[in-house]
């Protein structure tokens, strides 16, 4: 091997790298031991040949060679591979140089158990490793394993040798071409297994197709797929998981007697001779595959397509509605985050709300325009049709990641079982027991976070009794209509406890979900941010909405801002109450706020503590409820959350009510007239309450709030009724 054209090529291979949109991550990278390594990996595009290379080398600063099919050593691409430390399988001397380099150290390998690319990932039938191909099946290979444990025999015959001062030791040193004893490695030969996933796998016509058209007469079908596939994945930007399982050590498999007595035989072994104990070295590779094999498809690092895909494939029905295949994928996920075994991609480690809301991040839109393209579904709202012949995996090998993505992308994660499992069970359970444990879900989710809160946070003698703080929710006697109330700022879900058991009272279901960083203490809400609310809101929301058929969704002050901005992002709400909604503030520390706010950050950065100031004291209504300082940070993110729900109150068009006292000393009138004027509901009322206070949903006069806003609620679930095909089928 040229070490000066190695260098280069690598320079080659860096430059190519920055040059593509992949976004490569190596995951686990403290697995890998030192000493002499054989990486495992399983093989679905050419890229893995000279990447994966590439990335160890920066790793690990040490050449890594690789073992690569002899049809592509031909021409100006065989003199690449050759550069960038790639053997042919048809190498006579192949073996021999893998041997000597693991000995000395020299360069780690990467082997491709599989023997050739899988690209339907085929890799599982009848819960045995089986590898699909062009040419037929065949078992995963045993190279790697008998590669490692030749090393490993080789590695402790020299030693004992030259400890018993045997002149077989120079022999075979000779015969590997190494100078001395002193070139061993003195650690133990491991095999490393690593698993590559990549997400999203999307085939498209690219600039390499159309680059490829004009330098060939014909282009082979072969290499159009490979293009439309692999190119895709490099220009459009794909996300790369490169995972590292735990190294298995090759000396175990050689403690045996037989074995034993080889290693320390005297007489000479040349490295092609037969040896007593080659039946049981034979085994032991066997073992070590089938371990290094469960390990590497055990390291699949899981993202939203493989779920879809999973549920597609496990429905019991053809006919699907897309709310329940929703519902499913987050229960999927949820459970997934709580399993070690089970590796996630980044997007599934995040907040996973969306799926139950807005699709936002457009995870299942895509998914399914993907299914619609190759026919695997047909997408007819609400529900999609299922084609159960296409999700099998008889089709052209080299056409399946064109013609067919979304069976590839089930097999992938066939060799899962606990996944698998857990997809069959939830596909076999029904819409009300889903709905019953995402309802649950949330509510344990909701009262585990205030309790966790509570204990970091609370301060003796200033945070308020747990009741005060902790999430409500009453229990109706219909489950038609359901209520979200959201309380204001620095305060807590007591603040609507009165108009909840009011609306309770009439008979409906009623949640007042915490929002962040309220209820405990002030040092919790200044960590917070108008994101941590909007997600309170949505998980208040998508709790009562799993066990109401329709939810009405309303707020007192910053919680009315909260549920505008909700009832601006979310289809099906049945209408929106807002009281004392702020747009402005009126309290003077709102305007220096933003000032005061960066000044903190500032002294932060200059760890000058001392001249920060974090808190302004507050004088609430309610000093029961209310912190009674207040973070301005706080006050920062208020006006941020002002900021982002004004121009959205045009997307609100279902009914709405917005209530304000007329003499708010917090709430500018002005601000809530405005709110109103830019709904975009037809349906709408604006009712003024002759009041010189802010917190009108409790004490004197509050009764006529409650049940004018209560009358609301009464007639949107009139409306309802009274509507024909009103109840929503997902729900």
């Amino acid at each position: 091997m040229n070490p000066i054209a190695y260098r280069t090529t690598n320079l080659v291979l860096k430059t190519f790298a920055n040059l593509t949109k992949a976004r490569v991550v190596l995951h686990d990278t403290d697995h890998i031991p030192e000493g002499a390594n054989i990486f495992v990996v399983n093989h679905f595009t050419r890229l893995e040949t000279v990447l994966i290379p590439f990335y160890l080398h920066n790793l690990l600063q040490k050449p890594i060679w690789s073992l690569a099919s002899k049809e592509f050593f031909v021409g100006a691409i065989g003199r690449f591979l050759d550069a960038v430390g790639a053997v042919s399988t048809n190498d006579p001397h192949r073996d021999r140089l893998i041997v000597k380099t693991l000995l000395t150290g020299e360069a780690d390998w990467i082997i491709f158990p599989e023997g050739r690319m899988v690209k339907n990932k085929k890799i599982v039938e009848k819960g045995r490793f089986i590898v699909s191909s062009a040419t037929g099946k065949h078992a995963p290979h045993t190279g790697a394993a008998n590669l490692a444990l030749r090393t490993e025999f080789y590695r402790q015959r020299l030693l004992w040798l030259t400890q018993q001062g045997d002149p077989e030791a120079q022999r075979l040193l000779s015969l590997f071409r190494i100078d001395g004893v002193s070139q061993l490695s003195s650690r133990q030969t491991h095999i490393v297994p690593v698993n590559l996933t990549y997400y999203p796998l999307r085939a498209r016509i690219n600039i390499l197709n159309k680059l490829a058209k004009r330098l060939m007469d014909t282009v082979p079908e072969r290499l159009t797929e490979e293009l439309m596939t692999e190119g895709a994945m490099l220009l459009s930007g794909v996300d790369i998981d490169l995972r590292f399982g735990r190294p298995i050590a090759i000396d175990p498999w050689l403690r045996h007697r037989k074995i034993l007595r080889d290693i320390r035989r005297p007489q000479s072994i040349d490295f092609d001779d037969r040896l007593s104990c080659l039946k049981l070295l034979r085994k032991n590779a066997r073992l070590i595959m089938q371990h290094y094999m469960g390990a590497i498809y055990g390291l699949t690092t899981v993202n939203h397509d493989h779920i879809f895909a999973s549920l597609l494939k496990h429905s019991l029905h053809d006919r699907i509605h897309v709310a329940d295949l929703l519902r499913r994928a987050f229960l999927a996920i949820q459970q997934g985050t709580a399993e070690p075994a089970i590796h996630l991609h980044t997007s599934l480690q995040e907040n996973q709300n969306h799926l139950l809301l807005d699709d936002r991040f457009q995870q299942l839109a895509d998914f399914i325009s993907v299914a619609q393209e190759t026919e695997v579904v047909q997408h007819v709202p609400p529900y999609l049709i299922r084609n159960r012949r296409k999700l099998k995996t008889f089709f052209d090998f080299h056409r399946a990641r064109i013609d067919n993505p979304v069976a590839v992308m089930a097999n992938e994660v066939e060799p899962l079982n606990g996944l698998q499992k857990r997809v069959s069970r939830l596909c076999r359970t029904p819409r009300f027991w889903l709905q019953r444990r995402i309802f649950r879900w949330f509510l344990d989710k909701g009262e585990l976070e205030f309790e966790t809160d509570y204990r970091h946070y609370a301060i003796d003698g200033e945070s308020k009794p747990r009741d005060i703080g902790h999430p409500l929710l009453i229990r109706g006697r219909s489950r038609q209509m359901g209520i979200l109330l959201c309380h204001g700022y620095m305060a807590a879900p007591a603040e609507v406890q009165t108009l909840a058991e009011y609306l309770g009272a009439k008979g409906y279901w009623v949640h007042a979900p915490r929002l962040k960083g309220h209820g405990t203490a002030p040092e919790d809400l200044a960590r917070c941010t108008y994101m941590d609310w909007i997600r309170s809101v949505e998980e208040g929301y998508l709790l009562i909405r799993n066990r109401c058929r329709r939810v009405a969704v309303g707020g007192f002050s910053t919680g009315a801002a909260l549920a505008l901005e909700l009832a601006a992002r979310i289809d099906g709400l049945a209408g929106v109450f807002a009281v004392a909604t702020p747009l402005r503030l009126q309290y003077a520390a709102s305007k220096l706020a933003p000032v005061v706010d960066a000044w903190n950050r500032f002294m932060g950065k200059m760890r000058w503590e001392e001249a920060r100031k974090l808190f302004v004291e507050n004088h609430p209504e309610n000093p029961e409820i209310n912190y009674l300082r207040n973070p301005i940070s706080g006050v920062r993110e208020l006006e941020r959350l002002m900021d982002r729900v004004e121009p959205l109150l045009g997307n609100i068009t279902i009914p709405a009510l917005v209530v304000q006292a007329d003499e708010d000393p917090v709430v500018n009138p002005k601000g809530s007239e405005r709110i109103f004027q830019r709904i975009g509901s037809a349906d709408k009322r604006y009712v003024l309450f002759h009041m010189n206070r802010h917190g009108i949903l409790r004490g004197e006069g509050s009764s006529r709030v409650h049940h004018l806003i209560g009358g609301f609620v009464d007639q949107l679930r009139d409306n309802l009724t009274s509507r024909s095909g009103s109840t929503d089928p997902g729900s």
